[in-house]
């Protein structure tokens, strides 16, 4: 397997944050050259070497604020007042990006562009742990081919190791770019290794290590730079001499100028981290007895009542007692079930609720599920969570398995024994022995006699060899090492215990890897993930030392498939991508803590929504930057007080955030309707409660059976018809395209002048030795800047069309027409700034390309048909069941489950109407494609003969019916699907299908009729 990248917009906003601040730079300005130390060697060759260093900054620091300033601006940030230098560097910007989102790709891909953008080639990526170290290598060698198609070139990366100095004399002689990666114990620490890189060494030339990295200018990106903010670290980081600091980070503990922020709440709305399931475990004592009982689930089937999973003491012929699961329904006697144990005496299943998930007793005992007590001590809840992980596990698998996803489920413990026990002969610890009974019998209930490859690779793995340990390893041993026994772990220790799930990623991620389950103590450091772990299960007490977001985190990426391809389209993103976390406490509990954690690192984001917050706020559409006026702020101050979408206290309320969820915010008032998308994007960007990521309770999913009304007649031919893939294309005339996009340009294109800083000044009277070797001995009297009033073609050469062409996907030949008719003064703007030139024309070209397509957009249909096993298959994916609802009269399946309040009216009228024969909530799986993403329409709906002669299909329910209301990106998803429609309906003949969008069912009926 190899892993594959793809661009990603929010991945190029954070390059292109930090390539944004040095506008005014000259662009591609080679590296200067400068004359390597020889060291004290004789060697006339030596004295003759060159090596490459970084350019300096030649943009002002006024402008370099300015820049920032701007970025933050775009983004909305918090604006900063001045550059944040330090005794390190005069430029310090940080980029906040949640954990899982790709922040090591996005700094690599920086370091690219920069040497793009401006030439700079040498750089340091400095890491807190030896674990972060080798990740980042990791990613440096999968992402070398992807770059390479990118940019045309490699990298020339390596590890810092002061016993392999002859890489320090390529990090300086080498023109190209440079690597160098390394962890803050190599020149922090005080072993004699950590010592070299600042002493004089006779293997080196006579040189000190620093001296010959320094003289290079770099620039250094500090990963996870909150865990390397001591007094020693920062002090030796001067040491370095760098050209400035980019901090990446998903909690900043110092803030210093933020260009760029992805944070939890961001990265969960865009779907850029897998969703979050919680199976809490709740204890709970009974009042006057010790009767052990723990509800594991309730079954439901097609036209049988609710079945629940009881566990409970049960007791054997030969007198002994042990814990058993078994099905119970209604009316059964546990005094009976248990072989007559006296604690049972009374427990008779009264009632059991498919929707609340509560089983109750006739002595009035109520259980939930998710719920143990009675007799409870540490080792049965351990085993409970144990055996919750399996099955979690072996649902997820059974999913994901044909779709070429291998799951990964990893267990926490707090000491190694408990795993990996040397004192007994099989040396199996208690949680490996649980393990293997556990996973042994939900095996069997989950084999079969069918001969499918899921079976046959069940069947390959034997039980042993499927779960595995990767703690800190004595190397003398072999064996595993507790970190809080005998000796202290060292950084050292743990190079081995990472090397399968961080330099061996793929092979882990392979089906041919039999481990699928993994023990760790010490995965909780940053590093330590996977973008296939499912199932994220402590079996340890709660550590107030360690967040339950980091423990979250290592589960957070988005998967990848045996191609090495991640599943992040947006259709199906969360389907697929559903992080399962096994807590020891209950869900609410474990939630309400999870979300206190999210919550602190939410600081940044403001509290209130008043007049002061929205003044002066970018709006950004794609006819450019609207600002926010003190009018406008409000009209936006006024319009959530009168719909009570904030409180008293001007805090966002929970009732803004419901109508969003149901599609029925209120209309906004003239003009802000014309940026409505953009306004909401800025409500939204206030911190409230009630946005936190929702967690699903995942004792509340079950599997949703289709039920006969699936094959009626009605529906059937409903669905025959529908059932079309389709490939859509666009045939436009250029021509058209050139008009559009040349008086787009000459309206919108606007570059900023390069521009030069002179700064004049003289040295001080009587300087000490102090000032003059820190170069603080002269002093400033007077700045200029002007602009660069020079073409800048003598230094640099432009492919002005391949850059234009490349960035449009467009003919050499349509840019150059575009060009041709720009007016004179816009095109003259190239000479003054060619890349801001370039990047500007790319996008509003893009801009025009987009809505030319939209408009020449045609479907045709193939013969290729969706997979009905797969789309509404008899054993429907695991669903969650918070918002399910029964539905006997008219839908496809057994329940309904809606997305929002509207949906509930909607479907209350379409199951009480006569009129309406059969109906579905389309599965995600159906969909079709459009130019702007995959569109899942709602609703398949069918009439009854005599009320009209078509059947009706509904795209969507929304809650309101004004266009203004409803996304670019929707309003041009729908559009394709009417042609869509259009086109089934000319090609296939027969009863047509009517396509709309309706706000409920009145509105329906009115377009049916």
């Amino acid at each position: 397997m190899r892993l594959k990248f793809k661009h990603q917009a929010y991945q190029a906003a954070s390059v292109q944050a930090v390539v944004d601040c040095f506008k005014g730079q000259l662009p591609n300005d080679a590296a200067t050259r400068y004359r390597i130390d020889p060291g004290n060697v004789k060697d006339t060759q030596a004295l003759l070497d060159e090596g490459f260093k970084n350019a300096d900054i030649q943009v002002s620091d006024l402008q370099l604020l300015e820049n920032i300033q701007q970025i933050q601006r775009k983004q909305n940030l918090p604006q900063s007042s001045s550059l944040a230098s330090n005794k390190v560097c005069k430029l310090n910007l940080d980029i906040e990006m949640e954990t899982g989102t790709g922040k090591t790709y996005c700094y690599i891909k920086s370091i690219f562009e920069l040497n793009r953008q401006y030439g700079w080639n040498k750089f340091i990526i400095v890491v807190p742990s030896i674990a972060i170290r080798e990740g980042v290598y990791k990613s440096l060698e999968i992402t070398r081919e992807h770059f390479l198609e990118e940019y045309h070139k490699q990298a020339r990366f390596f590890i810092y190791n002061s016993k392999s100095l002859h890489e320090l004399e390529g990090f300086s002689s080498d023109a190209g770019i440079n690597i160098m990666v390394i962890n803050v114990q190599a020149f922090n620490a005080r072993g004699k290794d950590a010592r070299r890189i600042y002493e004089e060494l006779d293997d080196f030339q006579s040189r000190r290590p620093i001296d010959v990295i320094k003289a290079n200018r770099p620039i250094m990106i500090l990963d996870e730079p909150q865990k390397m903010e001591g007094k020693k670290t920062l002090e030796s980081f001067t040491e370095f001499n760098p050209l400035f600091m980019l901090r990446y980070s998903a909690t900043h503990a110092t803030e210093h100028n933020k260009i760029y922020r992805l944070d939890a709440l961001d990265a969960y709305n865009q779907k850029l981290v897998k969703k979050i399931g919680v199976r809490g475990i709740t204890a709970k004592g009974l009042a006057g007895t010790n009767a052990y009982l723990f509800l594991e689930g309730i079954d439901i089937s097609t036209n049988k009542p609710p079945v629940a999973r009881l566990e409970l003491e049960v007791q054997r012929k030969n007198g002994d007692i042990v814990q058993d699961l078994r099905k119970v329904t209604k009316g059964t006697n546990l005094f009976d079930l248990s072989e007559g144990l006296n604690q049972y005496q009374g427990f008779v299943v009264s009632d059991i609720n498919a929707n609340t998930d509560v089983i109750t007793f006739t002595n009035g005992v109520e259980l939930s599920v998710g719920e143990a007590s009675g007799d409870i001590n540490e080792s049965i809840i351990r085993r409970i969570q144990i055996r919750e992980a399996i099955k979690a596990h072996f649902e997820k698998e059974q999913k994901l398995f044909d779709q070429g996803i291998k799951v990964l489920t990893l267990f926490f413990i707090d000491a190694v024994a408990k795993y990996r026990d040397y004192s007994v002969e099989d040396e199996k610890g208690e949680y490996a022995h649980i393990f293997e009974e556990e996973y042994k019998h939900i095996l069997n209930e989950v084999s079969s006699l069918e001969d499918t490859p899921y079976q046959r690779y069940l069947k390959s793995i034997h039980f042993d060899k499927t779960h595995n340990g990767y703690f800190s390893i004595d190397k003398k041993t072999k064996q595993l090492v507790d970190p809080k026994l005998g000796k202290k772990t060292t950084e050292a220790d743990d190079v081995d215990a990472y090397d399968l799930i961080l330099k061996d990623k793929e092979r882990l991620l392979s089906f041919s890897e039999p481990t699928r389950f993994i023990f760790s103590h010490s995965a909780l450091r940053e590093g330590w993930d996977n973008p296939n772990v499912f199932v994220i299960c402590a079996l340890k007490h709660s550590d107030n030392t360690v967040s339950r977001r980091q423990e979250v985190g290592r589960g957070l990426r988005l998967a990848v498939n045996q191609y090495g391809e991640r599943i992040d389209h947006p259709s199906v993103v969360h389907d697929v991508n559903r992080l399962t976390v096994v807590a020891s406490e209950g869900y609410k509990d474990f939630v309400s803590a999870l979300q206190k954690d999210i919550a602190s690192t939410l600081s940044a984001r403001p509290r209130v929504a008043d007049e002061s917050y929205f003044t002066g706020k970018l709006l950004v559409t794609n006819d450019g930057n609207v600002e926010v006026t003190p009018q406008m702020a409000k009209l936006i101050y006024r319009y959530l007080a009168k719909h009570e979408y904030t409180d008293l206290d001007d805090h966002i309320s929970e009732e803004y955030h419901q109508a969003k969820r149901e599609g029925s915010l209120a209309t906004l008032p003239e003009p802000l309707s014309n940026y409505a998308e953009q306004v909401f994007q800025l409500i939204d960007s206030v911190y409230s409660d009630a946005a936190l990521p929702s967690m699903e309770d995942e004792r509340k999913t079950k599997t949703n059976h289709r039920n006969n009304n699936f094959h009626k007649k009605e529906f059937q031919e409903l669905w025959n018809h529908i059932n079309r893939k389709a490939v859509y294309t666009v045939q436009f005339n250029s021509d058209e395209l050139v008009e559009k996009s040349t008086k787009y340009l000459d309206e919108k294109l606007r570059v900023r002048k390069l521009e030069f800083t002179v700064e004049r000044g003289e040295q001080i009277d009587n300087a000490s030795m102090k000032q003059v070797a820190s170069g603080n001995s002269f002093k400033v009297s007077e700045k200029e800047t002007a602009d660069y009033k020079q073409s800048i073609h003598s230094a640099v050469k432009y492919d002005l069309l391949g850059k234009i062409a490349e960035g449009t996907k467009l003919k050499r030949s349509t840019v150059a027409s575009i060009l041709k008719q720009l007016n004179n003064a816009v095109f003259a703007q190239f000479q003054y700034n060619p890349e801001d030139f370039i990047s500007l024309a790319i996008k509003l070209i893009n801009e025009q390309k987009a809505t030319v397509i939209i408009e020449h957009l045609a479907y045709d249909t193939v013969a290729d048909k969706f997979d009905d096993a797969e789309i509404f298959t008899e054993n429907q994916a695991i669903t969650d069941f918070s918002r399910a609802r029964p539905s006997p009269n008219r839908h496809v399946y057994n329940y309904v489950i809606t997305d929002s309040g509207i949906e509930d009216k909607f479907v209350d009228e379409l199951e009480v109407n006569k009129d309406v024969v059969v109906y579905a909530k389309l599965p995600r799986g159906f969909f079709i494609p459009t130019p702007v993403g995959d569109y899942n329409p709602d609703w398949a709906i069918a009439f009854e003969e005599d009320m009209v002669k078509h059947v009706f299909f509904v795209a969507e329910t929304k809650g309101s019916m004004s266009s203004l209301d409803l996304k670019g990106v929707e309003n041009a998803k729908i559009d394709c699907a009417k042609r869509f429609f259009e086109k089934l309906n000319t090609e296939l003949g027969g009863k047509p299908v009517k396509y709309d969008v309706v706000k409920d069912f009145e509105s329906l009926k009115t377009l049916v009729m």
